[in-house]
């Protein structure tokens, strides 16, 4: 792909953010954060750097990923991947237990190796394996200390994890706060340090400088940052976190993080899919700094290219006839073995309600996808017959315990099954609509645009029935706070006590418009 060549933003879209990417031959590999999703860091595809496709996960195993108890937004922070000599490396933060680790592998979709614990603070580790064999780590200062804010490094030793030299500071940033997301890199006999600054929000920007030894000094570049559209009307805003990739040709692209907010007339701006990865291609000044070409023209001509794309429909459905779950499935934290199930029922995703419901800090028995689109149609065939009281199960639109709606079947006082819709905004819930039923089959939708989502059940041949709406923005990061974008789940729950019949999913289907 060349410069001139008009490609879709973002490359992968909905919530992907801190992306980081390597190239081995003509391939092309991407991690994103995953915070407190499991399994956790899934790993992408590319022969083009446009066209992606999940190709695994690099943490799948408790003993690699342990989020009991983690608070959302927390979990797995900003990973970078590298590949060294046959081994693919990724390093990361769980901020769950706040300590960072890498796994390796010498295939990209895994196994990945058990966790190799480092003795080093901060967040946002990288590694950078230089010409001569040495391996530097860097990363930020720890949180909560005394120390200078800015980029620490040391000299590690790749096979045990241990540190060979003493960590120090070797660049503060250009002055803004959080400089983080340190990647390493050496281009033409010089060393590069690309960081991230001003916050994940909407001061966001890439900065980088520059030095002849990877140990420092670090000149900073006079015209940073090279990446920002803070204080900008650009549709993306956000933009930082970048990582470089070099293609074959020898040109040399960007990866990075953006959101897409959604204009509310007189009120603000709100994004609810989350931190979304970009693309953008990188040229060099007369002094030999790089420039990521992000600018409103160039988003044009990407914007016209998406709008033909977009306008075809694509429908993806799971029939749930596997063995395992599609890898476009994430569980809320370590999913508990006993609450879900593809061969109790064949055909058929089974669900057994939990204690926990969605408003815990927890693992509800709860399966999700990401909202990628903001035009779509979401749905589900769900057979359920509530027998307790506070059983319930059906299809949530969820960022984060304290902020999500549901359209779920359970009981009334009376025993009747009846669809509720629900929204929870903080701490406070209410019941919007509710509706008896005398069957217990039935198939629940969720219409998104940009704006709103609009609920909607039937019988499973039968006409389609509305009961109601909820604004997007209430879901957004401004609202709800947090790192993460919504996700379509289906879910289950006894609400306090264990259900005492299952839910069983027959098919689940997403329809991008």
């Amino acid at each position: 792909m060349s410069t001139n060549e008009r490609y879709i933003n973002p490359i992968i879209p909905g919530f992907n953010p801190d992306p980081s990417i390597c190239r081995v031959g003509s391939d092309y590999y991407l991690v994103t954060s995953t915070f407190q999703y499991f399994p956790g860091v899934p790993i992408y595809h590319s022969r083009d750097l446009v066209h992606w496709d999940q190709i695994g996960y690099c943490l799948t195993r408790e003993s690699q990923l342990d989020l009991e108890g983690c608070k959302s937004s927390m979990g797995i922070y900003a990973p970078t991947l590298r590949y060294h000599e046959g081994r693919f490396y990724m390093i990361t933060t769980n901020m769950n237990s706040y300590r960072n680790f890498f796994v390796w592998s010498e295939k990209p979709e895994g196994p990945w190796s058990d966790p190799i614990w480092l003795d080093w603070p901060g967040i946002d580790p990288s590694i950078f394996f230089d010409e001569d064999g040495r391996v530097y780590l860097s990363g930020t200062n720890e949180l909560g200390s005394n120390e200078i804010p800015g980029i620490y490094q040391a000299e590690i030793d790749i096979a045990t994890g241990n540190l060979l030299t003493k960590r120090q500071l070797v660049w503060g940033g250009t002055g803004a706060q959080a400089p983080e997301g340190p990647h390493l890199y050496r281009i033409e006999g010089m060393y590069y340090l690309l960081i991230a600054e001003g916050g994940t929000e909407y001061g966001h920007m890439v900065t980088i400088a520059r030095s002849k030894s990877p140990n420092g000094p670090y000149e900073s570049n006079p015209n940073n940052p090279i990446l920002s559209h803070r204080s900008s009307n650009h549709a993306i805003q956000a933009t930082g976190h970048a990582d470089f990739v070099q293609k074959e040709d020898g040109s040399l692209w960007a990866v990075f993080l953006g959101i897409r907010p959604v204009s509310v007339p007189f009120v603000g701006r709100y994004h609810h899919l989350g931190r979304e990865t970009f693309l953008a291609p990188v040229s060099w000044s007369i002094e030999n700094w790089p420039v990521i070409d992000f600018r409103k023209e160039t988003f044009e001509k990407m914007q016209l290219v998406q709008c033909l794309v977009e306008s075809q429909q694509k429908t993806e459905i799971d029939e749930f006839d596997a063995k395992l779950l599609q890898l476009n499935w994430n569980f809320l934290r370590n999913p508990k073995a006993e609450d879900w199930s593809l061969e109790e029922r064949p055909g058929w995703l089974t669900l057994h309600g939990s204690e926990t419901s969605l408003n815990d800090i927890g693992s509800p028995a709860f399966i999700g996808r990401r909202q990628q689109h903001f035009r779509c149609v979401v749905s589900t065939l769900l057979n359920f017959q509530p027998a307790g009281e506070g059983e319930e199960a059906g299809l949530t639109v969820f960022m984060n315990e304290r902020f999500h709606y549901e359209i779920a079947m359970t009981l009334d006082l009376y025993k009747r099954r009846k669809v509720i819709l629900r929204r929870r905004i903080g701490s406070l819930w209410k019941i919007e609509h509710e509706v008896v039923i005398d069957y217990s089959t039935i198939v629940f939708g969720i219409e998104a645009d940009p704006s709103n989502y609009r609920f909607f059940y039937s019988e499973p041949k039968g006409p389609t029935k509305y009961l109601g709406s909820g604004e997007c923005s209430m879901l957004s990061t401004e609202v709800a706070g947090g790192f993460t974008g919504v996700y379509f789940g289906l879910y289950a729950t006894g609400n306090g006590r264990a259900c005492t019949v299952p839910a069983h999913f027959d098919w689940f289907s997403y329809k991008s418009e």
